[in-house]
């Protein structure tokens, strides 16, 4: 597994023109949009994952 993970998608216009930001860890900004943000991993969640499984029959 990497060590990070890069956003490939601006999240706020989509573009793809991203590089890491000055500030540090995490930090991205946008030559797109001119925006400035930073993406952090908060954990996995208790639930898991809840699916409704109808066994691949979508009639009602």
């Amino acid at each position: 597994m990497s060590e990070r993970a890069a956003p490939f998608h601006c999240p706020y216009c989509g573009d793809e023109d991203l590089r890491p930001h000055e500030q540090g860890h995490g930090a991205w900004e946008c030559g797109s949009c001119n925006r400035a943000f930073q993406l952090k991993f908060l954990g996995l969640l208790a639930r898991g994952l809840q699916r409704a499984d109808n066994g691949g029959d979508d009639r009602i």
